[in-house]
């Protein structure tokens, strides 16, 4: 007998097994989808993971039902990934195969009302709705429950479902329905014995009713010139360049003239296949090339720590031309959608058709495309964020981990809570492959694990990776000049917050009309983060959090940023009645509206969360900036992180303050980086370029590593907090957090499970306490962290007891609701 381990996309404790049926033993391979039950009815397409002769032996294993691929949709190494990444981040294998696979993979378990034939055919007991939707059966015999709602003309069904089920009328089966289909284009295409200039000649001369028909002889003279020009000819193309209409095609092809023919196509398009690199590496550039390949050579990892428009991009151009000449594939991964429009641009000049893109703003239809075209090996270079490392190499040889130190490579909700850059190394090492991790500005792990031993504050780092470091921009440009205002020395009229400073707006005045571009961060959306109650101080809330809600003037409501709630604006204080509200602080809308006001003349655009949720919104805007239709551009972090611009003069900062005031170990690291990754967009191609950063505490020491651009040195001091402290990247934590609907159920819940652990990690725990923002969603939280040594198998155990306590906790009835979050390595 032969049985079959499945991963369904579940969050189940562990995988199931189900028996292989004699008829299909030759058909089933492990990577394959295979249609299975679990329950009474339910039916999940599952991936064999492994293949074995091993019967269970508590439960009689069910029968496969049938087998969905006649090839493994993916190989072994990503089982491999999925086993890693549900043992290392405490999920189960079935979220994870949930996170990787297309939906359309995923196949939809589609409800069906079957007609039983024993109930006969007399209606007359049944009301009005039942007596429809029995009658349509009777004559369909089964109706898909969207055919159902479309008969009643409701969409709630479900009360005259039930009621015909329970008069035994019919019965439910689940179905499984392939949800991708393949996109058709029609081509047009001339009837092969008009294929010889004679028979055409023929036809355009001497035939009267072709020439009595004015329309159609210009669409055919159209559809002529298209083919000459291009070849292939679409309906839609033809239609379009010659003006005519269906009913014009339609009578040429009644004639036999023409034909009509529905293929296959991709949904992207892509270039023809070529290698043209036409640059050459600068001597510091060539250098650090050779520096990579060398260290490759002994350590799977390497950090390319090269300053801001250093020419990191060239350096991996390269890399990746030796790996696809060898006929291996490569993965260049970066942390956000956005920078994939501009790099794309860049890597499709260099290696056409050999590259494609895979991230979320794809339809499931693309996604499925990608993912088809990566398993044959057609597509050589995949650029995507985090969600790509899932995608089906067969041979992968190197993966690109570019801007490694951004947070936006942590999956956070849902499970699993996955860091990009770590899935990534382990997947290269499945195949044997090596990374390559770049960035302007280290995350202090990476750094650690790849500074040479004893190097950095004492016995710290590690040598684990090779380090590669370029300290000079391309071309020979300097860093710009950072200049830091003080605020609180800027006379206010009122105690609103400064947005713009004399100094900023003298400078945006002086590098626009040079015509120059200006680029404003400020890390937060909207038009104002809070408002208050100017007599009694009270301010407006999300009713589902205990969040302060952001004014939105374009939308003209109070938005919450963390549930997505929306309320009317709030012209009265429900407190105290006072019609006296003040705003406080300020969001990119609030800027932008006030850029146009002090800068009529310039064309100012904003990049944030709010501009930019199309498929290619990201791209129409940056295309603008790079034609420099903006001559400023304000935004969110979406504009710091290795967009390159060539015309930048200015960069400003406009609320450091709001970057250094986090209670988290990580904010000073953070802080750096996003101000360093900002001011690094400023001067990238000619010197001259500056940076004004406006704070309230121009002592702050991020200020002075950043104003010196000085990475060693934040490193260096942040090193020996982190080891003073027993922070990563000494430990290594996790977070847990709890929640429920009753503030004291998640309160004792919470103390009761840290009790549970006291005896084993009492040492290493921090909390149980409220979180800053302590209801989201309507559901209170509670939360502790484990600070754990660096030691494998003291984690592992540890990961065994937290998943063992949280099943112990659900078994107590009053705990049974209480939702538990494991998150390793939080960020």
């Amino acid at each position: 007998m032969q049985f079959a381990e499945i991963i369904i996309p579940l969050a189940l404790p562990k995988n199931y097994t189900w028996l292989v049926p004699d008829p299909l033993r030759e058909l089933v391979k492990e990577g394959c989808r295979v249609e299975v039950n679990l329950g009474k009815n339910k039916k999940y397409a599952g991936i064999i993971k492994r293949l074995h002769n091993e019967k269970p032996e508590l439960f009689e294993p069910k029968e496969i039902l049938n087998v969905l691929d006649t090839e493994p949709v993916v190989y072994e190494q990503q089982l491999h990934l999925w086993e890693w990444m549900a043992s290392y981040y405490m999920c189960s294998q079935g979220e994870v195969m949930a996170a990787a696979l297309p939906s359309h993979f995923k196949l939809s378990s589609e409800t069906i009302i079957v007609f039983n034939e024993e109930f006969g055919e007399d209606f007359s007991s049944l009301d009005h709705d039942e007596y429809l939707l029995a009658e349509g059966l009777f004559i369909k015999k089964e109706l898909k429950i969207s055919e159902v709602q479309q008969l009643l003309d409701s969409p709630n069904i479900y009360p005259v479902v039930n009621q015909l089920i329970h008069k035994k009328v019919c019965y439910v089966w689940e179905s499984l329905k392939q949800t991708y289909s393949p996109k058709k284009e029609t081509y047009v295409l001339l009837n092969p014995r008009l294929d010889n200039e004679e028979a055409l000649a023929d036809l355009l001369n001497e035939d009267k009713k072709l020439q009595r028909a004015g329309k159609q002889m210009e669409l055919l003279l159209s559809y002529l010139h298209l083919q000459k020009t291009q070849g292939e000819v679409t309906k839609a193309e033809l239609l379009k360049k010659s003006g005519a209409s269906d009913a014009q095609l339609k009578g040429l092809m009644d004639k036999k003239i023409l034909w009509a023919e529905k293929r296959n196509v991709d949904r992207i398009p892509l270039l023809p296949k070529d290698i043209k690199i036409d640059f050459e590496l600068t001597v510091n550039q060539k250098k650090a090339f050779e520096e990579i390949q060398k260290s490759i050579q002994t350590k799977p990892v390497c950090l390319l720590h090269g300053v801001t428009s250093s020419g990191k991009t060239q350096i991996y151009i390269k890399l990746m031309e030796a790996i696809v000449r060898q006929g291996k594939q490569v993965l260049y991964l970066l942390p956000e959608i956005a920078l994939t429009s501009q790099i794309i641009r860049r890597l499709q000049k260099h290696f056409g058709g050999y590259i494609g893109i895979y991230h979320s703003k794809f339809s499931q239809n693309e996604r499925v495309e990608i993912w088809n075209k990566v398993k044959t090996g057609e597509l050589k270079i995949v650029l995507g964020a985090r969600s790509a490392v899932f995608l089906p190499f067969p041979d992968l040889g190197l993966i690109v981990c570019d801007e490694e130190h951004d947070t936006s490579y942590k999956q956070q909700d849902p499970a699993p809570r996955y860091n990009g850059r770590d899935a990534a190394i382990y997947l290269a090492s499945l195949f044997n492959a090596k990374t390559v991790l770049g960035s302007a500005t280290p995350s202090l792990e990476s750094y650690f694990n790849a500074c040479p031993t004893g190097e950095q504050a004492g016995r710290a780092t590690t040598g684990k990776y090779g380090l590669c470091e370029l300290m000079q921009r391309y071309g020979d440009v300097y860093l710009p000049p950072i200049e830091i205002i003080d605020t609180k020395k800027i006379p206010q009229k009122d105690k609103s917050k400064l947005i713009f400073s004399p100094k900023l707006i003298e400078s945006v005045k002086e590098v626009v009309a040079r015509d120059r571009q200006v680029i404003l961060f400020q890390n937060r959306r909207g038009y104002t983060p809070y408002q208050v109650c100017n007599v009694c101080g009270w301010i407006p809330q999300c009713k589902n959090c205990d969040v302060s809600l952001t004014y939105h003037k374009q939308k003209n409501k109070l938005v919450c940023h963390y549930c997505g709630s929306t309320y009317p604006p709030l012209n009265t204080c429900l407190v105290c009645g006072s019609h006296n509200f003040v705003q406080r602080n300020f969001g990119t809308e609030r800027i932008e509206e006030q850029l146009r006001e002090i800068f009529p003349e310039a064309k100012v655009a904003r990049m944030d969360m709010d501009t930019v949720r199309g498929k290619n919104a990201h791209d129409v805007l940056i295309q603008q900036f790079e034609q420099r239709r903006i001559d400023i551009l304000v935004g969110t972090q979406m504009v710091v992180k290795g967009l390159d611009f060539d015309h930048v003069d200015l960069v400003g900062i406009l609320d450091a303050d709001g970057l250094l005031y986090f209670a988290d170990f990580r904010v000073n690291e953070r802080a750096f980086q996003l101000m360093e990754q900002v001011s690094g967009r400023a001067g990238r191609k000619e010197a001259g370029g500056k940076v004004l950063i406006q704070t309230s505490n121009p002592a702050h020491p991020v200020l002075k590593y950043v104003r010196e651009h000085d990475y060693r040195k934040m490193f260096t001091d942040e090193l020996e907090k982190r080891k003073q402290f027993f922070y990563p990247p000494f430990s290594r934590i996790i977070h847990l957090s709890f929640k429920h609907k009753l503030k004291d159920v998640v309160e004792r819940a919470a103390v009761h499970y840290a009790d549970s652990l006291q005896y084993k990690y009492g040492q290493y725990i921090v909390g149980p306490a409220e979180p800053v923002i302590n209801r989201i969603r309507g559901q209170y939280l509670m939360e502790f962290l484990l600070k754990l040594p660096r030691d494998s198998r003291t984690i592992e155990k540890c990961k065994k007891d937290l998943l063992e306590q949280i099943a112990i906790l659900h078994n107590e009835k009053s705990f049974r609701s209480v939702t538990v979050i494991a998150d390793v390595d939080a960020m």
